[in-house]
């Protein structure tokens, strides 16, 4: 692990680039705008809207917002492209700054965020990219203060930090709080449309393959808007890991000449993933269980089937993953418990007590 620590240098020279794509939230935009242009003293940037034929009113906030301010320009799509071709035409066919921001219509900027990465890219040439806290909240509730006094930084190497992206085989990062050295997104290329639900995941790796990676530490970088529309919304447990198995796999595939000991990488990823979905399973047992008022209702009625499913789909995930996970105590807990039909399910409750369950459940396996 090769890492440099430090602290913040001082008013720097490279410019931001910003591209804020927009589907229907045309009423976040102001404040994602303001959040960029407004409160970032000292830093030069330039902000591009692209509104992807929104049905709503956004294409003309959009260039309201334009009109008032030269430093920002408006793309409007005639038919909707969707997200990722609507990233990389921002990405690579319009951002000239030294370093990029990609960030949805309804996230925001903390204070003085892009001044701290921009002193962090500055001073390190050969970190490829920068972020660091993001600080989530509920559209609607009041947004809570965020921490603007830098307490240092890191630099890693982008093969050590590769390494613990399969060793965790997970996304640190929700997206507005990373800033991007241009030249080095231009060299990798733009999002993966083969990918749309992970592509983010694959970008990041792929640009830790050629470049260092920064981190800002005890600050909070961006706002992440949680809300209905949120596309994370909608991925089940067994979807989640089906995406990032495919990336990091992919990234294997991919990378191999340029990462350290793939297969190492493989056999850490794969067992990971593997023990994941079975704690995934555990979750989905506790849900069929919950009070025993309400165990009649759940696990004899329509929601038994799915939830038996459910435990079928992510067994056979951890063991095509990892077949040694058989091995595991809560693998072996799990078939176990898988072979308990509902009314015998039921019959346990009623006659040997919650506690009896509770004692056979995964989270008293040690695990």
């Amino acid at each position: 692990m090769s890492t440099a620590s430090g602290t913040s240098a001082g008013s720097g020279l490279g410019t931001v680039s910003v591209v804020i794509p927009c589907y229907r939230y045309g009423h976040f935009l102001e404040e994602a705008v303001r959040s960029v242009l407004d409160d970032q003293e000292g830093v030069d940037v330039r902000v591009l809207i692209i509104d992807d034929a929104s049905p709503d009113d956004s294409p003309e906030v959009a260039s309201r917002i334009a009109a008032r301010d030269a430093r920002v320009d408006v793309i409007l799509h005639q038919t909707n492209k969707g997200n990722i071709a609507t990233f990389n035409e921002g990405l690579l066919d319009w951002a000239d700054g030294d370093y990029t921001l990609l960030m949805s219509a309804d996230d925001r900027a903390t204070p003085g965020a892009l001044g701290r990465a921009r002193d962090l890219l500055d001073a390190h040439p050969e970190a490829g990219f920068v972020y660091g806290h993001s600080l989530w909240f509920t559209d609607g509730e009041p947004v809570p203060p965020a921490r603007t006094t830098v307490r240092g930084w890191s630099v890693w190497s982008g093969q050590w930090w590769l390494e613990q992206r399969f060793r965790q085989a997970e996304n640190p990062i929700t997206s507005p709080e990373i800033i991007v050295r241009t030249a080095l997104q231009k060299r990798v290329g733009g999002y993966d449309p083969l990918l749309p639900k992970a592509a983010d995941m694959e970008m990041y790796m792929r640009l830790a393959a050629y470049g260092d990676v920064g981190f800002i530490r005890g600050v909070d970088q961006a706002y992440y808007r949680v809300h209905g529309q949120n596309m994370s919304k909608a991925v089940s447990a067994l979807m989640d890991l089906r995406q990032r198995r495919s990336v990091l796999e992919v990234v294997l595939e991919r990378y191999r000449d340029v990462l350290a000991d793939p297969q190492h990488l493989c056999e850490v990823v794969h067992r990971q993933l593997s023990e994941e979905a079975l704690w995934a399973g555990g979750r989905v047992y506790d849900r069929g269980r919950l009070r025993r008022s309400e165990v009649g209702r759940v696990l004899l009625g329509a929601g038994a089937h799915e939830l038996e499913q459910d435990i079928e789909e992510l067994l056979a995930f951890a063991q095509d993953c990892w077949p040694d996970v058989k091995r595991l105590p809560l693998y072996r807990t799990l078939q176990d418990r898988d072979r308990l039909g509902a009314r015998e399910l039921l019959y346990l409750l009623e006659h040997k007590g919650e506690w009896w369950l509770r004692r056979r459940s995964w989270k008293y396996r040690g695990y």
